[in-house]
């Protein structure tokens, strides 16, 4: 029985074949992104900007709110 004697690759021109290959990839994975315009990102940045300011007045009052209650249940002035 004749085995096949073909050699293998050393481990540094398959570990770089993978490499390419690996990047080859990426690269077609990217031009495959649909990059948002500036405009839609101007707008999805107020709309992020105006819902932080609307929850941090909400956390304010109740803040507020539950300080001054907590002030009268212990008959304290509330600072």
């Amino acid at each position: 029985m004749a085995e096949s004697t073909a050699k293998k690759p050393n481990v540094l021109v398959r570990a770089w074949k993978k490499i390419t290959k690996f990047l080859g990839d990426v690269k077609n994975e990217v031009k495959k992104i649909v990059w948002p315009t500036p405009k839609s990102v101007f707008k999805n940045t107020g709309i992020v900007l105006a819902a932080i300011i609307v929850i941090g007045i909400f956390i304010f009052g109740l803040d507020f709110v539950l300080v001054r209650l907590l002030a009268l249940i212990m008959d304290v002035s509330a600072v």
